[in-house]
């Protein structure tokens, strides 16, 4: 079965590791668009916008989502911004199965606070560029989503479950593995004299 799941969420909402262990979970393969547009650049994300700034990684950003999403089926799981170009928004969500994971910025901040690979919360009050970005990126991650998980404080694996039901009530995965092909004996039982 060909699908593209794409998660979208602020940047430290999860969704690198949920995605890898849905991945799992589905038997389909994970990548990362931020590791590919790191490996594209040869430098980290970080780096790359100390020196040309956001707007070029936008560029290069919306050049790698382009492509994984025409050619990555699969679990794609996106950086933070990459539903700041309406182009991007429009691709994921024509192209996949897009599932935001919902997070406030204070569950957020719990969780990357001590993180310094992450470009934008390198400043003074990291919480209150988190409730910026909330409040400017959450429309935008809706508008893209056709899912919206809350992730509060819920396991990974309570996660996951969540949302390969929701896929499943979707229609978008199937609900139960494909059944094992059945021996003759059981197909056709004997008849009793």
């Amino acid at each position: 079965m060909h699908v593209s799941i794409i998660f979208v969420g602020l940047p430290g909402s999860g969704k690198t590791t949920i995605g890898r262990h849905l991945a799992r979970r589905l038997g389909l393969p994970f990548v990362d668009s931020d590791h590919v547009i790191e490996h594209r650049l040869g430098c980290s994300i970080r780096e790359f916008f100390a020196r040309e700034g956001e707007e070029s990684f936008r560029d290069v950003e919306q050049q790698v989502l382009d492509e994984l999403t025409q050619t990555q089926h699969g679990v794609i799981a996106t950086g933070g911004g990459a539903v700041l170009r309406e182009a991007n928004r429009r691709h994921m969500h024509a192209r996949g199965q897009v599932i935001y994971l919902r997070s406030t910025p204070e569950d957020v901040f719990r969780r990357v606070r001590h993180d310094t690979a992450r470009p934008l919360l390198q400043v003074d009050d990291p919480l209150s560029r988190l409730r910026a970005l909330y409040e400017a990126r959450d429309p935008w991650y809706r508008e893209t989503a056709h899912f919206v998980i809350e992730t509060g404080r819920p396991s990974v694996a309570s996660l996951v479950n969540m949302i390969v039901m929701q896929l499943e009530l979707a229609g978008q995965w199937p609900s139960h593995p494909p059944t094992p092909v059945q021996t003759p004996a059981a197909v056709n039982p004997v008849a009793k004299p």
